[in-house]
């Protein structure tokens, strides 16, 4: 007798969606590609050298303790470390009020797991983090979408969903967001912090990229804003190493607790040697030295992207203009597919992302596309973009 193992599958399961993003990546693993897809670090800021010194003393200074199962909550000296470095960023919080995660990814997933009941509607930016969509999806909520400009999400448009019916949760990437590279302004922020509170809404800020700023003046996390309304969630996947998937969030006392319980049920807690070498990695002052290192490599491919399409994309096409992150967004015109000018571009060795997969609605988002700057260098930014004008010029509608 042959089983049939879809009848053993969750009704849950349906509900979950492949990640077309990290699809895309297989492709562009070819010979020759030049990737502006991937939202992936340059490998070249990776601190190999100061790492051999930092497990030295990770080794010297924790021992067998950092082998060791650990609290779920998080290695002590992390979390204590991590007060300084989200100080800096103007949250002041105690080591007791911060949980880690393996990967901000999983602060997602665990926030889905304890805040939505099938049927619950999300508000989300439009477009928004594909990833999150992902993580939520699981536990089956509603979306709606909240309308955006060059400067973030509309207020008057939250308000308007907010009156108009029950939202669980409100989730935003305030700072130079995946994917448009859009950054909400601080009186923006002052003003959807008002909207927020007074509708005792909750907000779900992911803060990934704010340390990669190249121009601009700092902007305080929406959460120094709300700090009630709000559940703050980062990384340094960023600005040390995104293989030692490593996360963190600081959640409304409640939300605290059930987040930890979820987090004891899923995998014990994350893993203690690399969150000794984050903890020795800020403490010993190699990330306010690396950053900066960062920042120079990036900001001039930034520079060299935008440069590149001021001189080779068609006049009827518009990007974002980001003061940092990792990302410009670019919309076409009505009509235009940018998944077909996507195949056409691979053929030609140049790869992108589609941007209709950001929208709850991807026909809103057939015209558009988003684009990685931070893995290649400026020559391959220039020839790639040359190559992406050329096609887009060419396209022809299959």
């Amino acid at each position: 007798m042959t089983t049939n193992f879809q009848d053993f599958l969750s009704q849950r399961t349906y509900s979950m969606r492949r990640n077309q993003i990290r699809e895309i990546l297989k492709v562009v693993s070819q010979p020759g590609m030049i990737s502006l897809a991937g939202g992936i670090p340059a490998p070249e800021t990776f601190p190999l050298e100061e790492l051999y010194r930092l497990n030295e003393t990770v080794l010297d200074r924790y021992g067998a303790a950092t082998l060791q199962y650990d609290m779920t909550e998080g290695f002590t000296p992390f979390r204590e470390a991590l007060v300084g470095y989200l100080k800096a960023k103007e949250i002041t919080v105690s080591a007791d009020k911060i949980l880690v995660f393996n990967g901000s990814q999983s602060v997602l997933d665990t926030l889905g797991k304890v805040l939505i009941t099938p049927g619950d509607t999300v508000a989300l930016e439009s477009p928004s983090y594909l990833g999150a969509i992902s993580a939520f999806s699981a536990y089956e909520p509603n979306y709606v979408s909240i309308a955006t400009d060059d400067a973030g999400i509309l207020p008057d448009a939250l308000e308007e969903t907010l009156d108009r019916q029950k939202i669980k949760f409100i989730y935003l990437v305030t700072t130079f967001q995946n994917p448009t590279g859009r950054t909400l302004s601080a009186s923006r922020r002052r003003h959807v912090a008002e909207i927020v509170q007074r509708h005792g809404a909750l907000v779900i800020e992911d803060d990934p990229y704010s340390d990669l700023r190249y121009r601009g003046e700092t902007v305080p996390p929406f959460y120094t804003f709300a700090p009630e309304n709000t559940v703050y969630a980062s990384t340094v996947s960023k600005v040390f190493a995104p293989g030692l998937r490593l996360g963190f969030c600081v959640a409304p006392a409640v939300i605290h607790e059930w987040l930890y319980t979820a987090k004891q049920g899923a995998d014990l807690h994350s893993n203690t040697y690399a969150q000794a070498l984050a903890t020795e990695y800020i403490c010993s002052g190699t990330i306010y030295e690396q950053v900066p290192k960062i920042i120079e490599l990036y900001g001039p491919r930034l520079e060299a992207m935008l440069a590149a399409m001021d001189q080779y994309m068609p006049a009827d096409y518009r990007w974002t203009q980001p003061d940092g992150g990792m990302f410009v967004w670019v919309e076409g015109p009505k009509g235009v597919d940018a998944e077909q000018i996507y195949w056409q571009a691979v053929e030609r060795k140049v790869a992108f992302v589609p941007g209709k997969y950001f929208y709850i609605n991807p026909e809103e988002g057939l015209a558009t596309m988003r684009l990685n700057f931070t893995r290649s260098d400026e020559e391959a930014i220039r020839k790639a973009i040359a190559t992406l004008g050329a096609v887009i010029r060419d396209f022809k509608p299959v």
